[in-house]
């Protein structure tokens, strides 16, 4: 990447074909020249061996990680496997049901005991206790384990759940739940989730012939379901995405031959990213949120770096170059850019790193993945295809882009019709800047009420046994729990909890509490309460509870708590806490980069603000559509943020460096500021605009999968791309660099004092 520029320098023999890299040159000479095959053949190898990982991939692909390292929840979690080892750490719900029996019925009783017996002989699992129908005296509590390796199950006779009457809107008469205990940490629990389920629905159903079903209800289940759901999304994302974005590059590039050469880039780049991750996956933990964004990226990445030197290639064969030294040209040139942009994803990646997320950081590794991937392919792949194809790329030409024929849809009159309304801006760039930021700041103002959570996402569960499963525990009144930890160290005095109980009795929240001692240094009280939770009721719920403990309990009593929403509500409070940190470290990259890339102080500082805006204005977008326009109000995902923001930074920083590249190139030639903001018009909207409708089409198709926060990230950053590469890139961005004129340019130096 060139330095800033200098308004002196005799004119480049070629516009845009000058200059570039080196070392970049001869890397695309030698692929477009002897070492073409060699490269075609190292990544159909790479490609096809990726394709034959790909079962194992989908085999170990694990759901994201929902712990959140040092977190309240993770601390009591820990606490009660010390204390409770018979109680795990996770507790799950087994859930009972029958069309035909009553849970009262020999026969249903008969599968609950198969069940547990058949749980119990599984070293994955520990103690199993029944849950009472409200207003029941709970059973007796599992004897404590002698020792830290030692399990316990209760006995089966406490199994036994008693109908309520028809009046009592409790319980219903053919539901059952029994609380179990799972050993393991998060990666063990998630893989051995279908062989626990197996054993119980085969105990179940041999010992009831057929009447009585089971399933494992838990957060940890319900992310384990939707990350099975993601892969077929996956793949009919890809099969509506792939079409529309080659029917753009089709009309973008006026023929098919030449829209051909991105589409099988992107493809060697995907194939080869997840061939990546498989392997990955022998080593460490992938989960299906990690696959998704790095196919997303990669696709959207090697169509945009590819198609970048692409034109440029076309470009220096126009101007007589023979294909090895015009495939060097254009990877020196474009390349550069190129370059440039996916280290500008990789920066903006990093940061996910910093956060206490482990979540945030397969996005983070994802991205860096991708963003790799497709630049290696698109410096190698790239020009070796261009050359060995170079007589095929005018092939299946459109009718308007033929000799004769005009120059197609991006001119009109033998001028681009677009290039009169530039020339109109530069002569008045004060209002259209202003209208500019006057549309965005309009755009952003929903953010102000934006509402954010993390839910089970029912809809994409509709319809499986975990969606009927959960919304069977809410009606039950029974959707949550809460394991409460008290610890007493040092004394063997269970803690005094009979005030905190009866208070809890009394909540209409309430539908179980019940304590236990392990006769050392812990009391623990299981508490199941009415309220979802993924919901705000249920955050409410854990406030009130803490307060009510630190009230009732004994003064300075230590309290921990552990279950779905105390897990939930770490993981959004953690998203949300690191996404400062984030910014913060973004922010500061960004300008360092551009500040060395262009030598300017101006650029930067405007990059960054425009970037924040046009971030802002997406989830202003998004906030409309989702929340106050979507039929349910829903919230939108705590997540999303962390993900929408690194995602948009990179790409936007991607098309800054498009346009001021070629504004500064001009420049640097021949000082004019308002000539070289017409002709980085001139020469990057066309890019821009195809880059950023591929772009936006990529991750727009994540719309079509059933994932709410898969559609609300897609909205988001296909809203950010659009917004970017219209208002800002073609008005906003050469409007306020009319205005600056040659401060555009200017960065202090420091001057350091001589000594005497």
């Amino acid at each position: 990447m060139t330095a800033g520029p200098s308004p002196a320098g005799p004119r480049a023999w070629q516009d845009g074909l000058a200059g570039g890299s080196g070392l970049l040159d001869r890397l695309g000479r030698w692929a477009a020249g002897p070492g073409g095959r060699l490269i075609v053949v190292v990544w159909l190898l790479l490609a096809g061996g990726a394709a034959l990982l790909l079962p194992g991939l989908t085999q170990r692909l694990a759901p994201p990680s929902l712990e959140v390292p040092g977190s309240p929840s993770a601390a009591a979690a820990a606490v009660v496997a010390r204390g409770f080892p018979e109680l795990g750490s996770e507790q799950v719900m087994l859930a009972f049901g029958s069309p035909t029996l009553n849970a009262d019925d020999p026969r249903y009783q008969r599968a609950i005991a198969a069940t547990v017996e058949a749980l119990a002989a599984r070293p994955d699992i520990g103690a199993m206790l029944p849950l009472p129908e409200p207003g029941t005296p709970p059973p007796s509590p599992p004897p404590p384990s002698p020792s830290p390796d030692t399990g316990g199950t209760p006995p089966l006779a406490e199994t036994r759940a008693t109908p309520p009457p028809a009046e009592s809107g409790g319980r219903h008469p053919r539901h059952a739940y029994v609380l179990a205990g799972v050993h393991g940490d998060e990666l063990a629990r998630q893989r051995n989730l279908p062989a626990q389920l197996a054993t119980a629905r085969r105990a179940a159903q041999e010992a009831s012939a057929g009447a009585v079903t089971v399933t494992i209800l838990g957060v940890s289940r319900a992310f384990a379901q939707l990350a099975h759901a993601d892969l077929a999304d996956l793949r009919s994302m890809e099969a509506m995405t792939v079409p529309v974005a080659a029917l753009l590059l089709v009309l973008g590039l006026g023929a098919v031959g030449a829209a051909a050469v991105p589409l099988v880039v992107g493809g060697a780049a995907i194939l080869t990213g997840m061939g990546a991750l498989a392997v990955a996956a022998t080593l460490a933990p992938v989960d299906s949120t990690m696959l998704t964004y790095t196919v997303t990226m990669s696709l959207g990445l090697g169509l945009d770096y590819t198609l970048l030197i692409l034109l440029r290639y076309r470009q220096a064969r126009r101007a007589g170059l023979a294909p090895a030294v015009a495939a060097g040209r254009a990877a020196a040139t474009a390349g550069s850019t190129v370059t440039w942009c996916a280290a500008a994803i990789a920066v903006t990646s990093c940061p996910l790193l910093v956060v206490g997320v482990p979540w945030a950081h397969s996005l983070a590794l994802a991205g860096m993945l991708a963003a790799f991937v497709t630049l290696a392919a698109a410096l190698t792949l790239g020009p070796a295809l261009l050359s060995q194809l170079d007589h095929r790329l005018e092939w299946g030409t459109l009718p308007w882009h033929r000799p004769g024929r005009g120059t197609g849809p991006w001119r009109g009159g033998g001028r681009v019709r677009w290039v009169r309304g530039a020339e109109r801006m530069m002569r008045r760039p004060g209002r259209y800047a202003l209208a500019t930021v006057a549309v965005l700041a309009l755009a952003a103002l929903p953010v102000l009420h934006l509402r954010m959570g993390l839910h089970y996402d029912r809809p994409a569960l509709a319809g499986t046994d975990i969606g009927a499963g959960l919304a069977g525990l809410e009606r039950d009144g029974v959707a949550g729990l809460t394991t409460v930890a008290l610890p007493h160290p040092g004394r063997a005095t269970p803690v005094d909890t009979f005030a905190f109980q009866q208070a809890l009795k009394t909540d209409p929240r309430v539908t179980m509490a019940t304590v236990l001692d392990n006769g050392r240094d812990l009391t623990v009280m299981l508490v199941a309460d009415r309220c979802p939770p993924d919901g705000a009721a249920a955050a409410g719920f854990q406030r009130d509870l803490r307060a009510l403990a630190a009230r009732l309990l004994p003064a300075g009593q230590p309290v921990l708590a552990v279950g779905p929403a105390a897990r939930l509500g770490d993981l959004a409070a953690g998203a949300v806490n690191g996404l400062w940190q984030v910014l913060a470290v973004v922010l500061l990259a960004s300008f360092v980069l551009l500040m060395v890339t262009f030598r300017s102080l101006l650029i930067p500082v405007k990059a960054v603000a425009m970037n924040v805006l046009c971030v802002c204005a997406a989830f202003g977008l998004l906030t409309v559509v989702f929340q106050d326009l979507g039929g349910g109000g829903a919230d939108i995902n705590a997540l999303l943020p962390l993900i929408v923001f690194t995602i948009v930074f990179g790409l936007s920083l991607d098309y800054e460096v498009f346009l001021v590249h070629r504004i500064a190139e001009h420049y640097r030639r021949g000082g004019d500021n308002t000539a070289a903001v017409l002709h980085g018009l001139r020469h990057t909207a066309r890019p821009i605009t195809l880059a950023a409708a591929i772009m936006a089409v990529t991750f727009g198709g994540l719309m079509l999968t059933r994932r709410l926060d898969f559609q609300q990230g897609g909205f988001a950053v296909a809203a950010a791309i659009v917004l970017d590469a219209t208002i800002i890139r073609m008005v906003l961005v050469p409007s306020l660099m009319r205005l600056l004129g040659r401060g555009n340019w200017w960065l202090p130096r420091l001057s350091v004092p001589r000594r005497r």
